[in-house]
């Protein structure tokens, strides 16, 4: 692997299974015609740790006697601000969004394939998170019903808030990945000159987001993000994390419906 001043790695141009012959590689490892200004990262990443702070302080909403609805929707339209400041970064720099998602699905086999690899890299992310959780000692009751403490006035109650909540899961999904996977990775690997380094510093940040759900959890969904990670590297597709990470998110936000 090599690189030049701004310039991200050079790597092999085989393809990934189940994609067109180049397509793959393109998104995650091609150099950019014109780079995106570090300053945008560095305001994006502001942003992101001040809301987290905002959240520790409010408790995600739920200090401002906001209904869940009102919660959702807010995240929701945040969480697609952010994207379109990076899509308006990535746009300037010559990038095109699905060259930064990556991979193609020119054939139902490919489509179910990344299914399949999102599949998979949720189970072992949940079998490695229990794992971490039994570390640092939250595998036990009384971490349960501290999880439920803090995140259960994020479940869903009504119908209504259900089908909210699928679509706030496939925002975070989406959006989450795009950011985090897609442009910081990026822009970490042109910055650090490694990917792996900069899929740990990546991850720390993906962490640090979700700091409202308490300190143990970080870490964990620090581990999920370096899992997601992993598997947008090689795979060189964000699709199958996208998956992942929304399955994730609808199952936890119906599992603390059904702990209420």
């Amino acid at each position: 692997m090599e690189t030049t001043p701004g310039s991200l790695p050079t790597e092999s141009t085989s393809s990934a299974p189940g994609l067109a012959p180049g397509a793959a590689l393109e998104p995650l490892a091609s150099p950019l015609p014109r780079s995106i200004p570090y300053w945008h990262t560095a305001l994006l990443l502001f942003v992101l740790i001040a809301l987290s702070l905002i959240n520790v302080k409010t408790g995600h909403g739920s200090s401002s006697g906001r209904s869940h609805i009102n919660i959702y929707l807010v995240t929701m339209i945040y969480e697609w601000l952010l994207t379109l400041f990076v899509f308006w970064s990535i746009r300037r720099s010559g990038l095109k969004i699905r060259e930064l998602i990556g991979g193609r699905w020119e054939t139902i086999e490919d489509f179910l394939l990344d299914v399949a690899i999102g599949v998979g890299a949720w189970f072992g992310a949940l079998i490695l998170l229990a794992i971490a959780a039994q570390f640092i000692g939250m595998d036990h009751a009384g971490s349960l019903k501290d999880a439920q403490k803090q995140l259960g006035f994020l479940a869903p109650h009504s119908a209504l808030e259900v089908s909210l909540w699928i679509a706030l899961s496939a925002t975070a999904g989406f959006c989450e990945e795009l950011i985090f996977r897609g442009y910081f990775q990026r822009q970490f690997t042109r910055l650090l000159r490694n990917r792996w380094i900069a899929l740990l510093a990546v991850s720390m940040f993906f962490g640090l987001g979700h700091a409202y759900e308490g300190a143990q959890r970080m870490v964990l969904i620090a581990i999920l993000g370096f899992v997601l990670g992993f598997v947008s590297l090689t795979r060189r597709s964000l699709r199958p994390a996208m998956m992942a990470h929304t399955a994730q998110d609808v199952v936890s936000g119906l599992i603390l419906r059904a702990l209420r």
